[in-house]
């Protein structure tokens, strides 16, 4: 295991260096020139979607959670009906 990390690490290493080379773009990205205005807007975008992730994720933990309830009541339903139960 530890040949096989120190491989990997050599190989990573080894082709992070052509990588930065090749880099003659000045250091600008895929996007473009980035001003102050590009950077404030990226900044209301990831503020946005922070507290829409969370919503998001708090509804589909309400609705797993009705799932649920709605299912253990179910079964709580299925275990008290005597003719449900079988037996003598």
């Amino acid at each position: 295991m530890k040949a096989a990390k120190t491989t990997l690490l050599t190989t990573i290493l080894l082709l992070a260096v052509p990588a930065i080379a090749l880099a003659h773009d000045g250091g600008e990205g895929w996007y473009g020139e980035t001003n102050d205005k590009v950077i404030t807007e990226a900044g209301f975008v990831i503020i946005a979607a922070f507290p829409l992730l969370i919503a998001v994720i708090s509804i589909v933990q309400s609705r797993l959670e009705k799932r649920k309830d709605a299912r253990l009541a179910a079964a709580r339903a299925r275990k008290a009906r005597s003719d449900q139960r079988g037996g003598w």
